[in-house]
C-alpha cells in the first residue's frame, strides 16, 4: 500500500475516532441532564409528601450535577426550587441567598421564563418576611416576564399572592379585585387549587368589607372544590375562616362547627408534618409496644383462671387495673392533646394579634410616607403658581387683566385648600385637627365664599340667593377657617351638580341661650339629587353618586368626607335630603358664642418695617433647586432690598456658609444630593448661631420632630403667604439688630 493510501486511511480512523468521542460526550451529557431531572422530580415528589429532608438532598445532589456539567440554566432552576423548599421550611435567609444566586444566573443566560418564576417565589418570601413593598415589586416583575413570554397560565398564582399581600396591608378593596380576577383566570385556565384558594381568601376580603352573606358565599363554594380535589390545604383554610365569619355574624354554634371541623383537619395535618420533620414517630413504636404488652399479660392471666378460684379473683383485678391504667393513660394523652392545641391556639390568636399590629403600624407609615410625597410634589409647583400670580399683581396689571389674575390667585388658593384638605383626613383621622376659634363676623364670611363661588355658578347657568336671619347677630367667636372650607365644599357640591337652576344658602338660629347660639347652615339645590340607596354612603372617602356621575362630572369624592369630619370637630352634626331628579339639601347644625365687635385688627405691613432697619449688610442664602422657586423668592427679598446668593443642591450650600458670613438661610428640604435635614446637620456642626428656615411643603406633625433634630429655627411651609413670610424674617432681623445695638 502507499504512503498516499497510508494518510487517507488514518485520517479516516482519526475522523471516525472524533465522531465516536463526539457521540460519547453528547450521550454523557444526555445522561447528566436525564439524571438532573430524575433528582428533581424526585425532590418534587419528596416535597409533595412532605419529606422535606429527601427533598433537600435530591436537589442538592441535582446542583452538584449541573455545577459538574456547566448546565447554568439547570443551576438557575434548581437555586431557586431550594430557595422555595427553604421558604416552605421558614429558612428565610438561606431562602434570599438561593434566589439572589438564581435570579443572577438567569439574567445572565437571558432564562426570562424561569426568571419570572424565580422573581415569583421572592415575592412570596418578602410578603412572608412582611417586607410588602418589595413584594409587590417583584410580583409585579414576574408577571411582566409572564406576559412577555406567553405564559398566562401562570399569571394567576401571581394575582393571588398580590391579593394576599394588599389583604395583609389592610387595602381590602385592592385584594378583593385582585382575587376576582384570579378567580376568573384560575378558571380559565382550569386550576382548582388556585381557584379555590381565590374563593376562600376572597371570602376574607369580604367579611372586612362587611359583605358577610357574600363573604360565606364565596368560602363554601371555595370548599366545595377543595373538597372535590382533595386539597386538604384548602379545606382547613376554608373551615377556619367560615368560623371567623360565622363569629362575627354571632352564629356561634356554626362559628363553633367550623371550628371543630378546623380543629380536627389541622391536627391531621401536624401529624403529618411532625412525621416527615421531628422524631414523633417514636410515639406510634411506644403504642404497639404497649399493646403487645398488654395482650401478653392478659394471656397469662388466663392461663392461670384454671388454677384455683384465687387465680380467677386475680385475672379480675389484674383486668381491671390494666383497664384503668389505659384509661387514665388515654385520659392523659387526651388532656395534654387539649392543653397543646389551647396553647397553639393561644399562641396563633395572639401571633395573629401582633400581626394585626405590625399591618396597621406599616399601613400608618406607608400612609404618611404617600402623604408627604404627595404634599411635596403638589405645593411644589403650587408655590410657583400662587408666587408668580402675587407678583402680577403687584406689577400694576391693565384693568382687563385684574380679573384673571383674581381668578388664577382665588383657584391658587383653593387647590392649596384642597390639597390641605386630603391632609386634613389624615390629621382627622388620627384626632390630630385643633380648633382656631377667633372674632370674625359670620354673614360676612358667608357672602364672601358665596361672592368667589359665583361666577362658577353663572357658567352653569345658575342663580345663588343668600339669606341671614335678620334678629341674629353678625360677629361670633369660632374657627372662621373650617366653616368657611364646608360651606365650600358644600356650596361648589351644588354647583357641580345643578345647571339651569337655582341654589339657596341660608342661615339662621335654632336654639340660643343666651350668647350661645345653635346655628343652622342649609344648602339647597334643584338639581340632579341623590337616588336613596346612594345616600347612607355619601360621607364615605371617596364616595360618589354612580360611576357615570363620577365620569361626567369629575371629582374625588372627598369633599363630603372632609365636610363631615370638620363639623364633628366643631361639635355639630350634618343631615341630607335629597330626591333623584328634583334637587338635594345639605343642613349641618354648629355651635358658635356671640362676642361685639369692638376691635378692627390692622394689618401690620412687614415688608415696609423691614426697609426701616439697617439691612445695607443683611445676606440671605436662598438653598432651592427649583428655578422657578429659586426667581420667585429672590423677588420677593428683592423687593424688601435684601440681597441674597443662590444655590440649588445641600453640598453647595454647606460650601457657602463656610465660606461666607450669612445672616439667614433659606432651606429647601427635598433637593438632588444630601437633602435640607443633612445639610443643616452639617451646619451646625461649625456655626450654631446662624439662623435656618426650613422651607418644605410637608406639613405633617410626626415629621416636625425630624426638623427641631436637625436644627432648624423655624419652619414655612410652602407655598407660604407673603406676608407670613415677610413677617418671620422682619422677627430675626429686628432681633438681631436689637442685640448689636445692646451690645
Amino acid at each position: 500500500m502507499s504512503p498516499t493510501k497510508y494518510s487517507i486511511l488514518a485520517f479516516f480512523l482519526l475522523f471516525s475516532c472524533a465522531i465516536i468521542a463526539q457521540n460519547d460526550d453528547i450521550e454523557d451529557i444526555d445522561v447528566l441532564k436525564l439524571r438532573i431531572e430524575n433528582k428533581i422530580k424526585q425532590s418534587e415528589f419528596d416535597i409533595n409528601r412532605g419529606n422535606y429532608f429527601n427533598a433537600k438532598e435530591n436537589l442538592k445532589k441535582a446542583l452538584e450535577l449541573a455545577v459538574n456539567n456547566k448546565d447554568k440554566k439547570s443551576q438557575g432552576i434548581i437555586l431557586a426550587k431550594i430557595g422555595e423548599l427553604q421558604f416552605t421550611i421558614n429558612e428565610f435567609d438561606k431562602s434570599l441567598a438561593s434566589l439572589i444566586k438564581a435570579a443572577e444566573i438567569q439574567r445572565e443566560i437571558e432564562d426570562n421564563k424561569n426568571l419570572a418564576i424565580t422573581y415569583s417565589i421572592k415575592g412570596a418570601l418578602h410578603a412572608g418576611r412582611e417586607e410588602y413593598k418589595d413584594a409587590l415589586e417583584y410580583l409585579h416583575s414576574a408577571k411582566n416576564l409572564f406576559e412577555e413570554n406567553d405564559l398566562s397560565y401562570k399569571i394567576p398564582e401571581i394575582t393571588l399572592n398580590e391579593g394576599k399581600v394588599y389583604l395583609k396591608l389592610g387595602e381590602y378593596k385592592t385584594a378583593k379585585s385582585l382575587f376576582e380576577k384570579t378567580i376568573v383566570l384560575a378558571k380559565k385556565n382550569d386550576q382548582s387549587q388556585i381557584l379555590s384558594r381565590a374563593l376562600i381568601y376572597n371570602s376574607k376580603a369580604l367579611a372586612h368589607l362587611g359583605s358577610n352573606d357574600q363573604a360565606i358565599k364565596s368560602a363554601l363554594e371555595g370548599l366545595d372544590i377543595a373538597k372535590s380535589n382533595n386539597q386538604i390545604d384548602n379545606i382547613d383554610k376554608a373551615y377556619l375562616n367560615l368560623s371567623d365569619i360565622y363569629t362575627k355574624t354571632k352564629d356561634f354554634e356554626k362559628a363553633h362547627s367550623y371550628l371543630e371541623k378546623h380543629s380536627k383537619i389541622s391536627d391531621s395535618i401536624l401529624v403529618i408534618e411532625r412525621a416527615n420533620i421531628s422524631p414523633t414517630t417514636q410515639t406510634d413504636y411506644t403504642q404497639a409496644y404497649n399493646a403487645a404488652k398488654f395482650k401478653d399479660l392478659q394471656d397469662q392471666v388466663k392461663k392461670q383462671e384454671s388454677d384455683s378460684n384465687l387465680a380467677k379473683i386475680t385475672t379480675i383485678l389484674s383486668i381491671a387495673l390494666i383497664t384503668i391504667l389505659s384509661l387514665l393513660t388515654l385520659a392523659l394523652y387526651k388532656n395534654n392533646n387539649i392543653r397543646l392545641k389551647s396553647n397553639n391556639m393561644l399562641q396563633e390568636k395572639n401571633d395573629d394579634l401582633i400581626e394585626a399590629m405590625k399591618r396597621a403600624e406599616l399601613a400608618s407609615k406607608t400612609k404618611a410616607n404617600f402623604l408627604s410625597t404627595v404634599t411635596h410634589e403638589l405645593r411644589t409647583p403650587l408655590y410657583a403658581v400662587t408666587g408668580l400670580t402675587n407678583m402680577l399683581l403687584e406689577e400694576e396689571p391693565s384693568e382687563k387683566q385684574i380679573p384673571h389674575l383674581k381668578s388664577l390667585k382665588f383657584s391658587g388658593d383653593y387647590l392649596l385648600t384642597f390639597i390641605n384638605d386630603i391632609l386634613q383626613i389624615n390629621k382627622i383621622e388620627a384626632n390630630k385637627v385643633e380648633l382656631d376659634p377667633i372674632l370674625f363676623n359670620l354673614k360676612t364670611k358667608v357672602e364672601n365664599v358665596c361672592s368667589a363661588l359665583n361666577n362658577s355658578a353663572l357658567e352653569n347657568n345658575t342663580k345663588m340667593h343668600y339669606e341671614f336671619q335678620k334678629d341674629i347677630p353678625e360677629t361670633f367667636i369660632g374657627d372662621n377657617l373650617k366653616i368657611s372650607q364646608i360651606l365650600i365644599n358644600l356650596i361648589g357640591n351644588s354647583i357641580k351638580f345643578t345647571k339651569d337652576g337655582d341654589i339657596w344658602v341660608r342661615v339662621y338660629s335654632i336654639e340660643n341661650k343666651g350668647d350661645d347660639h345653635i346655628l343652622r347652615f342649609e344648602i339647597e339645590d334643584n338639581g340632579i339629587g341623590i337616588s336613596k340607596e346612594k345616600q347612607d354612603n355619601m360621607f364615605e372617602s371617596f364616595s360618589q353618586g354612580s360611576i357615570q356621575i363620577n365620569r361626567k362630572y369629575g371629582g374625588t369624592g372627598l369633599g363630603l368626607s372632609i365636610v363631615k369630619g370638620l363639623i364633628e370637630i366643631l361639635k355639630g352634626k350634618i343631615y341630607l335630603k335629597s330626591e333623584l331628579g328634583k334637587g338635594t339639601t345639605f343642613f349641618f347644625e354648629i355651635p358658635l358664642t356671640y362676642a361685639p365687635e369692638t376691635v378692627k385688627i390692622v394689618k401690620e405691613d412687614y415688608s415696609k418695617n423691614i426697609s426701616k432697619l439697617d439691612i445695607s449688610n443683611i445676606k440671605i442664602l436662598i438653598v432651592e433647586d427649583n428655578k422657578i422657586n429659586q426667581m420667585i423668592t429672590k423677588k420677593i427679598l428683592n423687593k424688601m432690598n435684601l440681597q441674597c446668593d443662590i444655590v440649588d443642591n445641600g453640598e453647595a450650600a454647606v460650601e457657602k456658609v463656610k465660606e461666607n458670613s450669612y445672616n439667614i438661610v433659606l432651606m429647601d428640604i427635598h433637593m438632588p444630593g444630601i437633602s435640607g435635614l443633612e445639610a443643616t446637620k452639617i451646619i451646625r456642626t461649625f456655626d450654631k448661631e446662624l439662623t435656618i428656615f426650613a422651607l418644605t411643603a410637608v406639613t405633617l406633625e410626626d415629621k416636625m420632630h425630624e426638623f427641631d433634630e436637625a436644627g432648624f429655627d423655624d419652619i414655612i411651609s410652602k407655598p407660604f403667604k407673603q406676608e407670613d413670610f415677610e413677617k418671620k424674617l422682619y422677627e430675626v432681623l429686628a432681633a438681631s439688630q436689637n442685640s448689636t445695638a445692646t451690645f
